[in-house]
């Protein structure tokens, strides 16, 4: 789905066309180096986070069979089920929901500060040339704010997904997307068909029929 597309179905986004190119650039240069993508967000913007994940490391709206030379090295590594394997699996573009795994989460939270339980995590799996996507309605999510810095400070690139205002998010990040809502719902309601869109044209650019 083109960017016109995208604007011509949700006009409200058109203020943010520039912002929306700028992500996606930003995107298909991390990923053509052979880098990858940190998601991470609080309550639905941490829904969101597991869910813009779920369309990268799989098929989206495309199969994404894997190659040829990829499926005969899964047959060398076994002939009784690496064919089978190749068949199934589908070509992925690597990114981390860093709200997901509980345990971790939990022990930053406890042991040192739930703020730090992004920050960590950047530190911990950032390398320089991916890129971390904060997603926060309000703009001023403290635990958000602490994995950007830190996100910059070890060369990572940064995009935030915000509301109308931007909050404390927006001048930290290399391109700041804000939804033109301010209510909570509403934001959330612009945030799926952006990142919905970034999905598809990043399957698009790493995997054409």
């Amino acid at each position: 789905m083109s960017l016109s597309s995208l604007l011509k179905r949700y006009p409200v986004l058109q203020g943010c066309e520039k912002e929306l190119s700028s992500a996606l650039d930003l995107l298909v240069t991390a990923y053509k180096s052979g880098n990858k993508l940190l998601v991470c967000g609080n309550g639905g913007s941490a829904a969101d986070s597991e869910h813009l994940v779920a369309e990268l490391m799989k098929g989206f709206l495309k199969r994404r069979p894997i190659s040829s030379e990829q499926a005969a090295k899964l047959d060398v590594a076994d002939k009784k089920d690496g064919m089978a394997i190749a068949q199934h699996l589908q070509g992925a573009l690597a990114a981390i929901s860093l709200a997901s795994p509980t345990a971790l989460t939990s022990a930053i939270a406890n042991d040192v500060s739930y703020e730090m339980i992004f920050a960590q995590q950047v530190y911990g799996l950032g390398r320089p040339g991916d890129v971390l996507l904060g997603i926060s309605t309000s703009g001023n999510s403290r635990n958000v704010s602490y994995a950007v810095i830190v996100a910059k400070a070890l060369g990572l690139g940064t995009i935030v997904l915000t509301g109308r205002s931007g909050g404390a998010l927006a001048p930290l990040a290399d391109v700041s997307i804000k939804v033109p809502a301010d209510e909570i719902a509403e934001i959330q309601e612009l945030h799926l068909p952006v990142y919905h869109w970034l999905s598809t044209e990043l399957e698009e650019t790493f995997f054409a029929e």
